[in-house]
Formats: structure tokens, C-alpha cells, sequence
């Protein structure tokens, strides 16, 4: 062994203890591996108990932190992290954590324990105003406004309304044949009292044709400069919302299926979002297209700083 060996065997070095406690110990004391894969007999020290410094042993004594300090200060930095070894009070900068292992360049921030509070310009507090008052039910964070609101296209109401117009139809037509079929059949009700049944019938299919618009019309996609919030309304007591960042959004995209879809121009909206892979969709949406390209834009300039205006909607 040459003089530098024992030179670095008497140098001491930090451990701590199950507690944490640090413990000042000499390095020839602890045992490592071996340059051929083999380690040594593992050494008693006071006050800690046995130690083993192969990072694979399992050993309820050694500490996590005793053996962060032994990669630190025997093994050398490790291939996960470049982050600062030190910081004064810490054993971390916590500011910044670049991981290269499974987060590639990659910089994590800490809250401050008490953020400064975030100044809104003239223009972005009247449209924030605004917002709030036009969409009362939304909530909208602090800067945050509404760019742009999709509707559902009008044909999807074709159904429910011509289905209402076919009762109502055929109720006036027994209405206005009942004298003939009255003489066929020797019926005894009067007109008067069918009159009073078929106008409480055409409320009642009025009311549920209202009922039915006011569901449909319900459902929209609202932008803004912060968001994605689709409002569903499945019935007249039953409804859903949600609610995604514009730095979730992975992808946007729309599809429209048969002759009917494209002569009139509508189709349904798709957006999937980063990590559990969550898909939103909306459909009967009025020219997709564009409706995308504005989705699509928006997202962009979210994610690169830019910022989001109604700029993007032209």
C-alpha cells in the first residue's frame, strides 16, 4: 500500500446514523467493493453498528442517507443526476432537479411560501370582467378570459323537432276528423272535451320539445386563454363538465363520416391529453376544420410562451 493509500484511508468521512445523526468515521473502517466485483467483511463502528457500504445490501442499520453520502464522497456523482451536491442547509438545491434518467432535461421549480401576487394588465382585467359576467357558471382564475365558444351545429335539433312536429300533426288531424269518426263508431264524446284533451296534449309534446332544445343547445367547448372546458349537458338535471390546461393537450383532431356530415359541414371534435391518455370528445360541432385549427394554434402558443389572444381565432 502506498503512502497516498493510507493518506486517503485516514481521511475521515460523514455517515449518519438510522436517526440521521452524522458520525465522523475513517475510511479505512468501512468496507466496499472490490475492483473484482467481490466486497469485503463489513466493519463494527460505534455508535452506528455494522455497515455495508455495497449500495445492493440490505442492511436496516445503513441508512439512506449514509449511503447517499457514501456516493457522494467514495463512489462519486451519480449517472441519474447532475444535480448540485451541496446547498447551504440542504443536501440539495431544490430549486433545481434535472433528472437524465427518466425526466430528460427536464427543471423542477419549488412554490415560493409566499408568491407574489400576479399582476394583470388593463386590457386582461376587462376581459376577464367581461368573461365573468357573460359565463357566470365558469370558473375562471385570475387572468384567466373566454377567446371563443363552440356551439353545437343546428341539425343535430332536426330530429326532436320533427319528431314533436309529427305528433302535433297527428293530433290535430283526429282533432279535425273526430265529427266523421264520432258518426262511424257512435261515439259519445263530445268535441269539447277532445278539444281540451289535445291542446293539453300539444303543450305537454311542446314542453318536452323545449326541454329537449334547451339539452342540446346546453352543450358546448369553451376556449380560453388558460383552458379547454366542455360543458355537457346529458338532461335537465343531469350534467357533466370538464376541464383541461392548454399544456395538457397532446393532440387535436376531428372527423366527420358520410354524405350528410359534409354537405353540411359538421362533425365531431377529439382532444387527447398527456399522460393517462384521457380523450374529450364534442360532437355535432359546426365546421371541425376550424374549429381545430383555432384549438390547435392556441395550444401552440401556450406551450411556447406566446400569448393567447383572440388573434388566433382568424
Amino acid at each position: 500500500m502506498s503512502v497516498n493509500d493510507k493518506q486517503s484511508d485516514n481521511e475521515s468521512m460523514t455517515l449518519y446514523d438510522a436517526q440521521g445523526n452524522p458520525v465522523q468515521v475513517a475510511k479505512s473502517q468501512v468496507s466496499k467493493p472490490t475492483s473484482n466485483g467481490t466486497k469485503t467483511n463489513a466493519k463494527t463502528i460505534p455508535k452506528i453498528g455494522r455497515l455495508s457500504l455495497d449500495p445492493k445490501e440490505d442492511n436496516s442499520t445503513y441508512s439512506d442517507l449514509a449511503r447517499k453520502q457514501f456516493e457522494k464522497e467514495v463512489v462519486g456523482s451519480s449517472y441519474v443526476t447532475n444535480a448540485p451536491q451541496s446547498h447551504d442547509g440542504h443536501n440539495f438545491d431544490p430549486r433545481i432537479r434535472a433528472q437524465y434518467a427518466n425526466e430528460p432535461a427536464i427543471v423542477h421549480a419549488t412554490r415560493p411560501h409566499e408568491p407574489q401576487e400576479y399582476e394583470m394588465s388593463g386590457d386582461v382585467r376587462k376581459l376577464h370582467e367581461a368573461s365573468k359576467i357573460k359565463y357566470p357558471n365558469i370558473n375562471l382564475s385570475a387572468g384567466e378570459f373566454v377567446l371563443h365558444d363552440v356551439h353545437r351545429h343546428p341539425i343535430g335539433l332536426f330530429a326532436p323537432i320533427s319528431i314533436a312536429s309529427l305528433v302535433v300533426l297527428a293530433i290535430l288531424a283526429v282533432l279535425f276528423s273526430y265529427p266523421v269518426i264520432a258518426e262511424s263508431y257512435s261515439l259519445t264524446v263530445g268535441l269539447g272535451a277532445l278539444s281540451v284533451v289535445s291542446i293539453a296534449l300539444i303543450m305537454l309534446v311542446a314542453l318536452f320539445t323545449y326541454i329537449a332544445v334547451w339539452v342540446y343547445l346546453k352543450n358546448r367547448l369553451i376556449l380560453t386563454n388558460e383552458s379547454v372546458i366542455q360543458e355537457i349537458q346529458h338532461s335537465l338535471f343531469s350534467k357533466h363538465e370538464q376541464t383541461v390546461s392548454l399544456g395538457s393537450v397532446e393532440d387535436a383532431s376531428y372527423r366527420q363520416n358520410g354524405v350528410i356530415q359534409m354537405l353540411f359541414n359538421y362533425g365531431s371534435i377529439r382532444l387527447s391529453t398527456e399522460g393517462e391518455e384521457t380523450t374529450y370528445r364534442f360532437y355535432y360541432v359546426e365546421n371541425p376544420k376550424k374549429q381545430v385549427a383555432v384549438l390547435t394554434n392556441a395550444v401552440e402558443a401556450f406551450k411556447n410562451g406566446r400569448p393567447v389572444t383572440s388573434d388566433l381565432l382568424n
